[in-house]
């Protein structure tokens, strides 16, 4: 979240703007303590700030929430579409190349932006994200319950296509706008007012309105499930409604393996509620638990590849580079 702070504070810690209070105004309305830079409890403090305050003061502070929530969305909507991410592609090309009797990859994240799209888009995997794959898409949950078959002239059984995983954004995404006709979700691309689930702490109460409702009871039922590994990159379990699941499942599901990597793990389970009961459990001998001190960037290039590059994703790489030259 340190990214999100120092961008909101760098568009306000210049000269004033017209009818746009300073960041010291912003601070002090808001009761910000000093030192402290998460942007998600200054967001927070706006919005009680904006209940009380009357006035001027109140009007700077729903000025500052509308602003910061724009740099936000302008923030996480970073993507070119000719850009390359070999790291999420990897990333997929080594979890969600599965054989096709077995479960489908979940993948789960909080991200608003869609380099997960993007890269499933290049490498040639399909996507079930809830969505109609009709134009517009339109938010049905029961299509990720959906699946892909390929039905030859004499097939006497489905032919699972390979490559395909289910993705979960549980915060919401850039590209998601709810059509205030229809009251339906559609995918819009640089929509101006995408649906997201921003950081401040009404994000609980916000995961259990729809669409996230969905996806939330998607991720509880995951991880009841029998023989289920999670892997939590990056996440630093300060998000109630989705760390207290995985608590949860850790002592009621015998079968679950869990791993949690995250670059600064050692100080964050020296403070963290959750993971200090992860780390005690560890501590314990608990065999099912592991903590790793990495990052997205170290961890890819060391998972290893539990299926083959197929012929048809040998095809994809070529066609690609010759499109690129």
């Amino acid at each position: 979240m340190s990214d999100l702070w120092n961008a909101v504070r760098d568009e306000y810690g210049g000269a004033g703007v017209a009818k746009r209070p300073t960041w010291a105004e912003v601070l002090e309305i808001a009761r910000q303590p000093e030192g402290n830079t998460n942007i998600e409890e200054l967001l927070s403090r706006c919005k009680t700030a904006e209940g009380f305050e009357q006035g001027e003061n109140q009007t700077k502070i729903q000025r500052f929430i509308a602003d910061a929530e724009c740099i936000i969305r302008t923030k996480v909507d970073f993507l070119d579409p000719s850009e390359t991410l070999p790291l999420h592609e990897g990333f997929l090309r080594k979890l969600g190349r599965r054989s096709t009797r077995r479960e489908r990859l979940k993948l789960f994240t909080t991200n608003y932006d869609r380099c997960f799209e993007h890269a499933a888009q290049r490498a040639g995997f399909v996507v079930m994200d809830g969505f109609t794959m009709a134009q517009p898409a339109i938010f049905e949950p029961m299509h990720f319950s959906y699946d892909v078959v390929r039905r030859g002239p004499n097939a006497d059984a489905p032919d699972y296509i390979e490559n395909l995983f289910q993705l979960y954004k549980i915060h919401g995404s850039i590209d998601w706008e709810l059509n205030e006709t229809t009251k339906q979700i559609v995918k819009k691309e640089k929509t101006e007012k995408p649906l997201l689930i921003y950081p401040r702490n009404t994000k609980y109460e916000l995961a259990f309105a729809q669409p996230y409702l969905e996806m939330i009871s998607s991720f509880q039922a995951a991880l009841r499930a029998n023989d289920t590994a999670l892997l939590v990159i990056g996440f630093g379990f300060n998000d109630n409604h989705l760390a207290e699941p995985i608590l949860a499942a850790i002592e009621t599901n015998l079968s679950l393996k869990v791993v949690v990597i995250s670059p600064g793990i050692e100080a964050q389970s020296a403070t963290n509620p959750h993971l200090k009961k992860i780390a005690g459990l560890i501590d314990q001998g608990d065999a099912r638990l592991a903590m790793l001190a990495a990052s997205f960037e170290d961890l890819v290039p060391i998972i290893p590849d539990i299926a083959a590059q197929t012929d048809f994703e040998r095809h994809i790489e070529r066609v690609r580079a010759v499109r690129e030259r």
